[in-house]
């Protein structure tokens, strides 16, 4: 999520930079797990590569909000969140919210986890996601 959060503001650090410093910001954390490093890269690539209908998808579901209006991090949480939801079956749909809202708990405001944990379960429904 941070990385995305930084690709939106530096377009010129590209993927691996971005993921390198969300990494980087964390080394006090220890080594990095290789698997962790995987799947994250993975998700930013998948995020990238499927932006105008991950986009489209979350401004078609929420009701009032257009997509610049949104704080970044819940954009981000929630284009994390539709990835996985749309391209990614192997992740059950609770736990794709679940991880959504824990990630919106953490990075967001007061209210950004239940508008986060309502917007997915919305879309969830439409990729028929169990």
């Amino acid at each position: 999520m941070q990385a995305l959060y930084q690709l939106e503001n530096d377009t010129k650090l590209g993927p691996q930079g971005a993921l390198d410093a969300a990494w980087t910001a964390h080394d006090d954390e220890g080594p990095r797990d290789p698997a962790a490093d995987v799947f994250a890269r993975e998700l930013i690539a998948g995020v990238q590569a499927n932006l105008p209908d991950i986009d489209k998808l979350i401004e078609e579901h929420s009701h009032n909000w257009r997509l610049e209006r949104m704080q970044r991090i819940d954009r981000n949480v929630l284009r994390i969140g539709v990835f996985e939801l749309k391209h990614m079956p192997a992740i059950p749909r609770k736990v794709t919210i679940n991880e959504a809202v824990e990630l919106a708990k953490t990075f967001g405001n007061e209210g950004s986890s239940s508008f986060i944990n309502g917007l997915l379960d919305r879309i969830a429904g439409t990729v028929n996601k169990a």
